[in-house]
């Protein structure tokens, strides 16, 4: 049969009385009236010369010509309605997203996250920006500037929308403690402490070992830190090829937790607060572009699932 005297209308109508049992139920669906669904499928099985349903008093059944006939009709019309909605998704233009964030948080959080969100949105082109500075967000036409931001707020002329609170622990890689036991707070003066070094607008001093050593009972030790960094990807690298023990949030590290190549020593005991936390910065007014408030949506729904796991 050509594709030209194909019976749409009667297929769908087909296609839906037999999906729900009934000429009335699949006629509400459609919008018509009974007599018409059942008009068109007997001009349906007219044409084809076979019938596709048993009729009785209380209603109708379809047979078994017709519930094979049912399967490639509701094939061929998802085909259609995904096709249609591909064409429909082509037209439109496509929404642009610029983010700025800290180089860290990108890499070792966000990234591995993101793909699931451009699965989701394959028309939301995004653009990464890992930079600690907070850069001005806007709304632009059908797109817009965000930022994440590592620091402590509140921040001023934007909204902002808490991801989550931030902490700080030891890591390092079980090769490590493999050679060397750690135990104790005072173990980890055997081995040499990798440190973050974070340069703050906020003149807020980053807690770092020597904080971690006060709070752990050992105030008057003198923390033999040995290599500096000025990313957290730098100190992570080096913790993990088992060449020092870090002092890390778990933002950062919590893939590699899951993952093995890094373990805490201390299980969840000796930990400190840090007086940062992860926010996302939107402009101060307007409204985002639907796209763009399902990607927020998303970011938030995300950060509330890692707060679970963490926590």
């Amino acid at each position: 049969m050509k594709i030209e005297r194909l019976p749409l209308n009667a297929l769908r109508a087909f296609a839906e009385a037999a999906r729900e049992g009934s000429f009335k139920t699949a006629a509400n669906r459609l919008g018509v009236t009974p007599g018409a669904v059942s008009r068109q499928i007997k001009q349906l099985e007219d044409r084809l010369g076979v019938s596709l349903f048993e009729r009785h008093a209380n209603g109708v059944r379809v047979n078994e010509a017709g519930r094979l006939l049912a399967e490639d009709v509701n094939a061929g019309l998802a085909r259609i309605a995904n096709g249609v909605r591909a064409a429909s998704e082509r037209a439109k233009p496509a929404t642009t997203l610029t983010l700025s964030a800290p180089p860290s948080f990108t890499q070792f959080w966000l990234l591995p996250r993101l793909a699931e969100f451009e699965v989701l949105e394959s028309q939301v082109e995004i653009s990464l920006d890992a930079d600690q500075d907070l850069t001005a967000p806007t709304w632009h036409g059908n797109g817009a500037r965000l930022a994440l931001r590592y620091g402590r707020g509140p921040w001023s002329g934007v909204r902002s929308v808490r991801l989550f609170e931030d902490e700080l622990f030891p890591v390092c890689s079980p090769t490590l403690l493999e050679r060397t036991p750690i135990e104790t707070p005072a173990d980890l003066l055997a081995h040499p402490l990798l440190e973050v070094v974070w340069q703050s607008r906020q003149s807020i001093d980053f807690p770092g070992w020597r904080e971690w050593f006060d709070a752990a009972g050992l105030p008057d030790v003198e923390v033999p830190i040995q290599r500096r960094y000025s990313l957290s990807g730098l100190a992570l690298d080096q913790a993990i090829a088992g060449r020092g023990v870090m002092l890390a949030n778990p933002a950062v590290v919590a893939d590699r937790l899951a993952s093995g190549v890094l373990v805490r020593p201390f299980d969840d005991r000796y930990v400190i607060d840090s007086p940062f936390t992860y926010d996302l910065i939107l402009p101060a007014t307007g409204s985002a572009p639907p796209t763009v408030q399902r990607f927020i949506d998303w970011l938030v729904e995300e950060a509330e699932r890692f707060r679970g796991q963490v926590g």
